[in-house]
């Protein structure tokens, strides 16, 4: 056969390859639609939201097709770059078993995630693969309740009876007349098919793969997980169970109390008569009885900026005003200076805080694990919640991010807010106030003052920023402060001058853009009746800076609170105290409530009589005298410290497992 035939031959399979791939799309686009028909009946919609919700799912699932169609475009190029034209006779058939093979596996997948959309009304978690574990029998007898097996049976044989004969159908060679071209020309069509599929797989020309994170395209829940498409949901789900399924985890073991949990809670609660029948209960407190607060509920708001680290602080001046209005706040109110994260990540450091836990070395986030729809009885905001306030989490990136929109609104959180309900409230176009990550933190503040302003109800208000990250970008419209490094500064910075250039100014815009936020609600009268904290999730820019104290500075953020005046406690808080994340509601509870109980791992920071540590889960311990490595304890607080901290982390992990 003639070179330019055996080209011929190829092009026209390649072309069959297109037909079905637009035929499969559809199909999948349909069951989308079917999704939208049967679940989106109450639905608050725009019609342009419902055009971006078709368009992002078509592309989600072109993104799948191209990987199942890239294996079979990289074949057909070999038979080309080999010329292997005595397969030709085979390639037609061997395509369609193929294909058959592949699709029977998505559409199963398919019709896996619709069935547990049905039950669940979210596309499949890792609750999916619970019929590999305990329940099994429960989800079978579910099935059997609640579905028509046999008619779901029929109708699931005669749809793939029907996706069959359509592959037969379409990968069925056909003689058509094409142009001649070279080699050079040949060679430059299959290398624009396979860019062209490497770019549909990919689903995007921006920083990510459109999958990895799916954005937000509505203000409304239901329209925001449209998009999804099995494949990915299937796929992301399997990734979270093998995480939490692998190997054996026991935290209370590995910190030496195995078979005598009872000494870790002596331990923690620095009390040898404890109830030993309960080991719950030595950990339930109750806030005292404040009379400024008998009958009041001011509102409470605490803030967690991206990566907000200390120790780049103390290069703060004139020149390198990296604070900006954020600096006047930090000089007038609470701020404790011995803080640091419980974890290095956001999800790990954002869940310790609120579920009232300090961070389990090596673990999987609870959002990504088997305790994703696990409503945790000592989460943090429930105790706000039981004040009675309306409780708020205020999140300036997509919900779908690690699922936390769908753990935290288990954990005592009424109203559960991302980026396409921020831009909606402030009747802005998200992407035109948004970067890769989320909208600016400016906006996502804008959100929350008004919010607070227009409440009719004591307000418990969570916010998780998204500024201070990669790429750094600010808004275009955003005036820097002088950002010039000094000497000292430049000699202690590891990584690139320019990229840490870069980064200040994203790390300046985020901590100018909390200072206006505090301005504005201090120069109110909501200055008289709301609690504002801050800390952040971990100090990222330790990666590329050296430290004259490595492990004191290495793990610092800040933990600043502003009080109402009258509200202020009389004795002088000692802002020295070594702490971490755990301790933070601790604290809150006791500045903003009336005896009100709570369950906590962490302790109250004023508390003057307990022993104070801070604890992160990379084994770094932050005590009076000086932070450490676990297992490297100097001084004899020190030791204190690092006994506390096995102690806690056992305890916790008690804590955590009374939940199964």
């Amino acid at each position: 056969m003639h070179k330019y035939q055996h080209f011929t031959f190829l092009v026209r399979l390649l072309v069959s390859f297109l037909r079905l791939f637009l035929v499969v799309l559809t199909i999948m686009s349909a069951f989308r639609v079917y999704l939208f028909l049967n679940y989106g009946s109450s639905s608050v919609y725009t019609m342009m939201e419902l055009i971006n919700t078709f368009w992002l799912g078509m592309r989600l699932d072109a993104s799948v097709l191209a990987y199942v169609f890239s294996l079979a475009v990289l074949i057909v190029f070999l038979v080309w770059v080999l010329n292997l034209r005595f397969i030709q006779k085979y390639l037609y058939p061997f395509f369609r078993i193929y294909f058959v093979f592949f699709f029977t596996v998505l559409f199963f997948l398919t019709f896996a995630d619709l069935t547990y959309f049905s039950y669940f009304a979210e596309h499949s978690t890792l609750m999916i693969f619970g019929v590999f574990d305990d329940d099994t029998e429960a989800l079978i007898h579910t099935a059997l309740a609640n579905y028509n097996v046999a008619l779901l049976f029929f109708m699931v044989a005669a749809f793939f009876t029907f996706l069959y004969t359509l592959i037969f159908k379409i990968l069925k060679q056909r003689e058509t007349s094409l142009a001649t071209y070279n080699l050079a020309k040949q060679a430059l069509f299959f290398l624009a098919v396979i860019a062209l599929v490497g770019l549909v797989g990919r689903g995007s020309v921006g920083l990510f793969p459109l999958a990895k994170d799916i954005p937000d395209v509505s203000a409304d829940p239901f329209i925001n997980k449209l998009p999804q498409t099995a494949g990915y949901a299937m796929l992301n789900s399997y990734e979270q169970y093998a995480k939490s399924k692998s190997g054996k985890y026991d935290l209370i073991k590995q910190s030496g109390f195995a078979s005598k949990i009872d000494k870790a809670f002596e331990i923690h609660t620095a009390n040898k008569d404890i109830d030993r029948v309960n080991l719950l209960n030595n950990l339930r407190y109750k806030t005292s009885k404040n009379e400024m607060l008998y009958k009041r509920n001011p509102h409470v708001v605490l803030v967690m900026v991206e990566s907000f680290g200390m120790p780049v602080l103390a290069y703060q001046s004139e020149s390198f005003n990296i604070m900006g209005r954020l600096e006047k706040h930090f000089k007038e109110d609470t701020l404790f200076t011995n803080f640091i994260s419980s974890s290095n990540g956001t999800i790990v450091s954002l869940e310790p805080v609120l579920l009232n836990i300090t961070a389990r070395p090596n673990s999987t986030s609870f959002a990504q694990s088997e305790y994703l729809n696990t409503s945790f009885k000592q989460a943090s905001a429930k105790v706000y919640q039981d004040a009675g306030y309306e409780t708020s989490f205020v999140y300036g990136g997509d919900l779908s991010w690690r699922n936390i929109g769908s753990f935290v609104s288990r954990q005592g959180f009424e109203k559960v807010e991302g980026k396409a309900s921020i831009a909606s409230a402030l009747g802005r176009d998200a992407k035109s106030i948004s970067h890769d990550w989320g909208i600016f933190d400016g906006y996502v503040y804008n959100y929350v003052y008004e919010k607070l302003k227009n409440a009719t109800k004591p307000q418990f208000i969570f916010i998780l920023t998204t500024n201070n990250h990669p790429p750094y970008t600010v808004p275009g419209d955003y005036q820097s402060n002088s950002l010039k490094m000094s000497q000292d500064l430049k000699e202690h910075i590891t990584g690139d001058l320019d990229l840490a250039s870069q980064r200040f100014k994203d790390y300046a815009y985020a901590l100018d853009m909390a200072g206006k936020f505090l301005d504005e609600v201090k120069g109110s009268k909501l200055s008289k009746d709301t609690f504002v904290a801050i800390t952040a999730d971990n100090n990222t820019v330790e990666g590329i800076m050296r430290y004259d104290d490595h492990y004191t500075q290495t793990k610092k953020v800040p933990f600043y609170i502003y009080m109402p005046e009258d509200l202020k406690p009389k004795e002088a808080i000692d802002t020295s105290l070594a702490s971490s994340h755990k301790d933070i509601f601790p604290t809150l509870y006791n500045l903003s409530l009336y005896d009100q109980d709570y369950t906590a791992i962490g302790t109250s920071l004023l508390d003057k009589s307990a022993l104070h540590c801070g604890f992160n889960d990379a084994g770094v311990i932050m005590a009076k005298d000086g932070g450490f490595k676990d297992t490297k304890a100097v001084s004899d607080e020190q030791k204190k410290c690092q006994e506390y901290y096995k102690a806690t982390l056992a305890v916790t992990e008690y804590l955590v497992q009374s939940h199964k």
